[in-house]
């Protein structure tokens, strides 16, 4: 879907573009840049095309790799070798559009955990802000950092609320300094003829990788984190005053893990819940109406 197909002057009843509607709606939350290019991306031809084999081949490759990594739990472990292997693939084979989404999402989230630590009275959390501006950023174990980080904030967090006996209240002044309207106008991501993969095809073909390089525990956990976007949510709309909006919250039961084998669809999933709740506070800095 290519920019002027955002537009209902190109609207054809007997043949309507699913993309089109979804991005003319406006009853969830989100970036409108954010918006274009996971449309974009949804309508791309790696999408269509290329997701369906890609996927088949990620769950049998999953599959052969966990029997693999049972005999020879410590061999090939990486996070080094992997970072490196992602940032490559990333530069190299990911599309502008999925590349945004990607590099969004740290920057959205790492926002998300800072604003939750600031408003939540008589705690002292700190974070480690996530932001990578290239390519090389990814080198620095960023995927894994960005797990650990969500655990390590959940127990230092809910550490100090539990020894200090307070909970997460409403909060009638906000501190909203730390969320950004940040549109990634200043990183160019390459756009070369082999930079084709949409989103889901890119994390299913990466998903092996992840799990081969990692240990079980980390992998394992990198999956289960997905789950924390209920948990994440419920602070979030605490703090807020709104719980109706924690039902734009998909990946939830972090009590009850689910299969690696969906994690490719749950981490787009996890980017969605991510991007809303981030709008969200965009919105609130910017005094305007939230729906």
């Amino acid at each position: 879907m290519k920019q002027e197909e955002f537009n209902i002057d190109n609207h054809d009843t007997r043949d309507p573009n699913p993309w089109l509607a979804m991005y003319l709606d406006s009853s969830v939350p989100i970036n409108q840049a954010t918006k274009q290019a996971l449309m974009r991306d949804n309508d791309s031809r790696s999408a269509r095309y290329l997701l369906p084999l890609i996927a088949v081949w990620s769950k049998l490759t999953m599959f052969f790799i966990h029997i693999f990594k049972y005999f020879f739990p410590k061999l090939f472990n990486s996070s080094k070798l992997l970072h490196n292997i992602l940032a490559w693939g990333l530069k190299n084979f990911v599309s502008p559009d999925a590349n945004l989404l990607i590099f969004r999402h740290f920057h959205a989230g790492s926002e998300i955990l800072e604003f939750i630590a600031k408003n939540v009275d008589g705690v002292e959390v700190t974070t480690s802000p996530l932001k990578p501006k290239n390519f090389n950023d990814v080198k620095d174990d960023l995927f894994l950092k960005h797990d650990l980080n969500l655990y390590n904030f959940v127990i230092r967090l809910n550490g100090e609320l539990k020894q200090k006996g307070i909970s997460i209240q409403k909060q009638p002044n906000l501190d909203l300094s730390m969320i950004s309207e940040d549109q990634f106008d200043h990183i160019q991501f390459p756009n070369k003829w082999t930079n084709i993969l949409d989103l889901r095809s890119a994390i299913e073909l990466f998903t092996p990788f992840y799990q081969l390089f990692l240990t079980a525990n980390d992998f394992v956990r990198a999956s289960n984190s997905l789950q924390l976007d209920e948990t994440i949510g419920i602070y979030a709309v605490s703090i807020l005053g709104i719980p109706g909006h924690l039902g734009l919250v998909n990946n939830k039961h972090p009590m009850v893990p689910a299969s690696t084998y969906t994690a490719a669809y749950r981490l787009v999933l996890h980017g969605l819940a991510t991007e809303t709740l981030h709008e969200i506070l965009v919105s609130m800095k910017k005094g305007e109406k939230i729906l």
